[in-house]
């Protein structure tokens, strides 16, 4: 899988993705040790160099996003 581009958008699904999964995208940051605004940052794309491409593509994975389609 592809990883796609950061953008409001990939936010919400991302998001949308931990909802049907019964959880929220914070309580996924809380569990994984990171913060909260470095996932949305990251997911946006305001933050965007290496370890925000390792976390976005982690946060990707872990939402399940693959079966939400814009």
């Amino acid at each position: 899988m592809t990883t796609p581009e950061p953008s409001k958008d990939l936010y919400l699904r991302v998001r949308a993705g931990f909802v049907l999964q019964g959880t929220t995208l914070q309580t996924w940051c809380r569990q994984n040790g990171t913060h909260s605004s470095n996932a949305q940052r990251a997911l946006i794309g305001s933050w965007d160099g290496p370890k925000a491409r390792e976390l976005r593509s982690r946060v990707i994975k872990a939402a399940h996003i693959e079966e939400i389609r814009p």
